[in-house]
């Protein structure tokens, strides 16, 4: 069980407390990223079991998830679960996902449902990326439902497959690595799923997205095309760099100046982010978990 923590504070107690109730038992670690909270020092007198990694500075989600995953491959575990550190399990989700990826080799990814914190409804990005409407759509589901991607809140990952793809991408600091990840584990013939039977919960409010957040989640997503495994060299650009181009043209032929020139901007940071871009999509041909591990 991997969790990256920065001022985890508020929720230690219970997302920490799901796993220790877990049904099948799973050695936690956590990797702070320089928590400005009481996080380490909680960890230290409340659970001395737990593996404590405390960096000294903010890494990020990939960089820290890396750390736990270098550890699980080097001590050998069969499977990672990663958990964010605002949610947390039912008591027998954990045991269900994992009998379910020994009866379905074929996921690389498991996740269970994910509810709001207080379980009243779909958490909002789980349901934006499975197109899920309500509760009572996911009960439709078969006993595992493949989908094109679901958000790294809850994943169960099979080591063998983080040595076979890799971790997460350095080229993204904050956003857009899960969606790589999930793309290359696809592009290698795995499948991402959820498990109907298991549940866990996410503590987060939809926040109203301020332009700057917007358009920061823009530029992310034109990365993450650039580079997309399942995309030419030659399509990357095309939807990348070309396509946000061809909105900042767009947002100017309507007279939309400060979005067509944060576009514009967007366009020059992707150029700006070639040698980057270039190397990842050779690190993602070799299919080598060493290269980012």
């Amino acid at each position: 069980m991997i969790i990256v923590s920065y001022n985890f504070e508020t929720w230690i107690d219970r997302c920490i407390s799901s796993i220790l109730t877990s049904t099948l038992p799973a050695t936690i670690m956590v990797v702070d990223n320089a928590s400005q909270d009481r996080t380490c020092e909680i960890i230290h007198n409340n659970y001395p079991n737990i593996i404590l990694i405390e960096n000294q500075e903010n890494l990020g989600f990939g960089k820290a998830n890396n750390i736990g995953m270098r550890y699980a491959l080097e001590k050998g575990f069969d499977y990672v679960f990663l958990l964010n550190q605002d949610a947390w399990l039912e008591q027998s989700a954990l045991e269900k996902i994992v009998n379910a990826s020994l009866r379905y080799p074929a996921y690389g990814i498991l996740s269970p449902i994910h509810f709001n914190g207080d379980g009243s409804a779909l958490d909002f990005g789980f349901a934006t990326y499975t197109g899920l409407k309500n509760i009572k759509d996911s009960e439709l589901f078969s006993e595992i439902e493949e989908f094109p991607f679901i958000n790294a809140a809850m994943w169960l990952i099979p080591t063998e497959i983080i040595r076979k793809v890799g971790g997460f991408a350095p080229i993204f600091v904050h956003y857009g690595e899960d969606r790589n990840l999930a793309q290359r584990i696809r592009k290698n013939g795995y499948k991402i799923g959820i498990v109907k039977s298991a549940a866990g919960y996410h503590d987060r409010e939809a926040r109203p997205v301020s332009q700057e957040k917007f358009f920061y989640s823009e530029y992310v997503y034109f990365l993450t095309e650039a580079v997309n495994p399942f995309y030419s060299s030659a399509k990357a650009f095309a939807y990348s760099v070309l396509a946000a181009y061809k909105k900042a043209v767009k947002s100017w032929a309507f007279r939309e100046i400060i979005e067509s020139r944060e576009y514009i901007r967007i366009v020059f940071r992707l150029i700006g982010k070639t040698p980057a871009i270039l190397r990842t999509r050779k690190e993602t041909r070799k299919n080598q978990s060493s290269c980012y591990l």
